[in-house]
């Protein structure tokens, strides 16, 4: 049976306020992706096809990670979350997150806000992209090898709804405590696909490396 294993990105500049500034690994984020490429080498994890979204942070964790080939595919590009919280808080006054703790609190009400298509102007709609979140997971895991991807929480997430059926609640709660390169793994069974595997980060479970579980 066929298993996708999707990897988050490394912790990215979490000091942004905008998509292009966010969109680079810091030195942690880079240790991260090496620490789990040493890791899956040395439990013999071995993939026949690897694939990354477009976004210079999936190409730099897979590099990290050591990849020396792989397919980039803009369908597994992350939601642009900076854009739809700048809607937000230009149409409702919503402050922008600056926290953890506030992106708690400003995730589930942006994603219903996009959902619901109360927001204006947006970059995606919802449902186009949990359709090409649903269509990239499907095309890769019906080429019959072991794949693993690299990309980002919201994809991860949404992937996630697809295969479990979960309700934008579920949903949201889901991406929350995503971490920064953690593995999360679908198999595909004559049923469909399932989720095995969520929010792994065996590489960071030395107690010197606990500082590394990152979120931002």
């Amino acid at each position: 049976m066929t298993t996708i294993t999707l990897i988050r990105h490394g912790q990215a500049n979490n000091t942004a306020t905008d998509e292009a500034g966010y969109d680079r690994l810091s030195d942690l984020g880079r240790q991260q992706s090496r620490w789990l490429g040493d890791y899956m080498r040395n439990t013999g994890q071995r993939y026949r096809k690897v694939y990354t979204g477009t976004l210079t942070r999936h190409r730099q964790t897979a590099q990290e990670w050591g990849a020396d080939d792989f397919t980039q595919d803009a369908r597994l590009d992350e939601v642009r979350y900076f854009d739809l919280s700048e809607r937000m808080h230009t149409q409702f006054g919503i402050p922008h997150p600056r926290t953890h703790e506030d992106f708690i609190n400003h995730l589930p009400l942006t994603f219903s806000a996009w959902q619901e298509g109360k927001i204006d102007d947006v970059p995606e709609t919802f449902h186009d992209f949990q359709t090409r979140v649903s269509d990239v997971i499907h095309d890769i895991a019906e080429q019959g090898e072991d794949a693993i991807i690299f990309t980002s929480g919201g994809l991860i997430g949404m992937a996630t709804r697809v295969v479990m059926g979960l309700e934008i609640g579920a949903f949201t709660r889901t991406i929350l405590p995503i971490m920064n390169s953690s593995v999360h793994r679908m198999r595909l069974t004559p049923a469909g696909l399932s989720l095995i595997q969520f929010n792994a980060v065996p590489h960071l479970e030395p107690t010197d490396r606990h500082h590394a579980q990152t979120h931002f």
